[in-house]
């Protein structure tokens, strides 16, 4: 007994939707977990600048508070740096900073200055800010501080209200 022809042409073809489904399906499943791991490493990294722009933040405040009390930094060449360690910051008090001031010397013959009156004291700052996840930011800043000279200029004193708020 012959198959009739029109019969035969469909034989071979028995099941190939089912495999070419299948196919189609795992490249679906494999196009669907790349994209779900794409996403989730993408959270994670942007957690992690979020993170590291806390900690330079935090190195931020340590420099401006160690600016504000750049006063109290001993004015003697080749002394232990002045430390600040471990400092809270932020609403939630998890970001912290630990800063390390120093002086480097004084300048004399300023420009345009009346005669050796005032001299330049130099600086440096040092500040490290930490944050979550390990998340840490390192800051040197110079700082240049106008005074006058130890001799004859009577010591320093504060002209007007510097940098404080109207009013004060």
């Amino acid at each position: 007994m012959k198959t009739p022809p029109a019969l035969a042409s469909f034989r071979p073809q028995r099941g190939a939707a089912l495999v070419i489904g299948l196919v189609l399906l795992l490249i679906l499943t494999l196009l669907a977990i790349t994209g779900m791991n794409t996403s989730s490493t993408e959270l994670v990294m942007a957690g992690n600048e979020q993170y590291r722009r806390a900690a330079a933040m935090a190195a931020t405040a340590g420099i401006e508070e160690a600016i504000a009390d750049i006063g109290s930094v001993p004015t003697v060449p080749g002394v232990a740096p002045t430390q600040v360690a471990d400092v809270p910051v932020g609403a939630a008090g998890t970001d912290h900073y630990t800063t390390s001031s120093r002086y480097i010397g004084e300048e004399t013959g300023l420009p345009q200055s009346s005669v050796d009156r005032f001299v330049g004291l130099h600086y440096e700052i040092d500040s490290t800010g930490t944050s979550a996840r390990n998340a840490r930011d390192r800051q040197v800043q110079g700082v240049f501080v106008v005074a006058g000279a130890g001799g004859g200029g009577g010591g320093t004193r504060q002209i007007g209200t510097g940098l404080g708020p109207l009013g004060e």
